[in-house]
């Protein structure tokens, strides 16, 4: 199998880059570098193409010769999108919309996408499923849905087959600090700096983290199922952030307590993911236990930056 990979130096796409090689894959990544990083790709045997997805001609060229395209780049994040509107919109629709075009004319017929659950706004069940309102509240949210609704069109207008996964919280290894990025990584950062974590809230808000060796896998799987679809990308479980401060305190070896401050106006209570639907027709579950998952984490980062320092 020929595979694109598009933002396959970041934290998630180079994950799924390493298990593409590993299955045998022949893998060309197209990535522009402004998140993703080298050394997540270095001593890898790929096919670089350097550039940015909201350019139609590299999109082109890159989609040349697929069989399919794992689509990852993007801009993500709430806050990011609030700060930089046009930049959420340009990536994760034009440029997707770029890419889109690039596999009609090439004629490959299979995508994967990298969407997000923030499609669904505040959520109004705690296991939030594949039919749950899609209320964005975010310019990440719209555009993420956006761009799914644009693939979902060019099944129907060109016979593509395209499945969207619904990521939750992803962690793992390849995951820096982004003072846009989610608690696991921040927490980390605080860890290493022997500083108190921040805890928003009381603590007993709840989320579904999943680690990105299982999203990698599950990435795979819908590239060789010969399904189109969407679905959710969780663990099935949640956590209570008090118990993550916890454990990731246990895990690094290093008791530096927590900070409380005001609950944020749009942090809500409790989000997981109903998972039902992927293990049902996908035959995907979790693998990686959170603890376990975030030793792993832990250990890598310490590596990270033990080369930083030397």
């Amino acid at each position: 199998m020929k595979a694109l990979v598009t933002g396959g130096a970041g934290f998630i796409g180079s994950n799924v880059v390493l298990l593409l090689l590993e299955q045998g894959c022949q893998v060309r990544v197209l990535d522009k570098f402004s998140s993703g990083h080298r050394n997540n790709l270095e001593g890898l045997d790929i096919a670089l193409t350097e550039g940015d997805i909201r350019d139609a001609e590299t999109c082109l060229k890159a989609c040349e010769g697929m069989d399919v395209v794992f689509h990852l780049a993007a801009s993500v994040g709430r806050q990011r999108s609030l700060d930089f509107p046009q930049l959420d919109s340009e990536t994760n629709l034009i440029g997707t919309v770029n890419v889109l075009e690039g596999m009609r004319k090439h004629g490959v017929a299979r995508m994967v996408y990298s969407s997000s659950a923030a499609i669904f706004g505040e959520p109004e069940t705690e296991a939030v499923s594949e039919d749950h309102p899609q209320n964005a509240d975010s310019p990440y949210g719209v555009s993420k849905l956006a761009a799914e609704k644009m693939i979902l069109s060019y099944r129907g207008l060109y016979g593509m087959d395209t499945v969207c996964l619904r990521y939750f919280n992803v962690y793992g290894r390849h995951q820096r600090y982004d003072p846009y990025g989610n608690v696991i990584p921040i927490f980390a950062r605080r860890l290493l700096d022997r500083q108190p974590l921040p805890i928003y809230g009381d603590g007993r808000q709840t989320r579904d983290f999943l680690n990105v060796r299982d999203v990698a896998r599950a990435n795979y799987l819908a590239a060789i199922g010969g399904r189109s679809g969407v679905y959710n990308l969780g663990s099935g479980t949640s956590i209570a952030i008090a118990q993550l401060a916890q454990w990731m305190q246990e895990v690094s070896g290093r008791t530096v307590g927590v900070t409380h401050g005001p609950r944020r106006p749009a942090d809500v209570p409790h989000c997981g993911a109903n998972t039902r639907k992927a293990k049902r027709e996908m035959g995907f579950s979790a693998s990686v236990p959170l603890r376990e998952g975030l030793a792993e984490y832990w250990q890598w980062l310490c590596g990270q930056e033990g080369e930083k320092k030397g």
